[in-house]
């Protein structure tokens, strides 16, 4: 049985449904923040951990997580156990937004979600920029927004710019920030509050044009 973390209005417009990173839980200062961020804007965000990040917290396993495709199942099994009410986005942080695009498609077309979010999309793991993650990301047509630093070591700016993804894909760029969406204030003068009501705002706006 999945357990959630829920929060925001119940009678919210949109549910957000995240997953979490490979290396950090739900509840982590990342995704709590970007949690607080969206549900201060009026949306219901509802988190989950994959089995193998639950089973950490009664064990002192420590073991990788599976491969993204291992965790499809787990991704379906979370959206079929959720309560929603009115129109669905599915997505995550790094790793949880990854296996989430891997099914978005066949559920869109379905009816059952209506767009796909994904917070520091891992594009490529660090150090290794040819190891690309993105052919499907070349012809998903699912309605996707990525939230991004600039700097992000998974994927910045000048990496992605060459990459053939889908028009269907928009990408907010965040001035300086890393994986986490987090800028050195001293470099760019914002902050890591600054970039979470960005991408809090830019996710609001990127609603109003999903067809529901």
């Amino acid at each position: 049985m999945t357990d959630f973390l829920i929060e925001g209005p119940a009678d919210a417009r949109f549910t957000i449904l995240l997953a979490h990173g490979a290396g950090a839980p739900m509840n982590s200062n990342s995704m709590t923040a970007a949690t607080a961020a969206l549900v201060a804007i009026g949306f219901r965000v509802a988190r989950f951990e994959f089995n193998y990040m639950a089973a950490r917290r009664t064990s002192a396993s420590r073991k990788p997580p599976p491969k993204a495709e291992k965790l499809i199942p787990e991704y379906r099994s979370a959206i079929e156990a959720l309560e929603v009410y009115g129109p669905l986005i599915i997505g995550g942080k790094s790793m949880g937004g990854r296996v989430a695009s891997m099914i978005a498609d066949e559920l869109h077309v379905s009816g059952k979600i209506t767009g796909l979010l994904c917070l520091g999309y891992p594009f490529h793991p660090p150090g290794k920029p040819t190891s690309l993650r993105t052919q499907h990301l070349e012809t998903i047509q699912t309605p996707t927004l990525i939230c991004q630093g600039t700097r992000d070591e998974f994927g910045n700016d000048a990496e992605v710019a060459n990459y053939g993804l889908s028009d269907q894909i928009d990408i907010l760029w965040l001035e300086d920030g890393d994986h986490d969406l987090k800028p050195r204030k001293t470099v760019s003068g914002f902050t890591a509050s600054d970039h979470l009501t960005s991408m809090a705002t830019a996710v609001k706006l990127w609603t109003e044009t999903l067809d529901t």
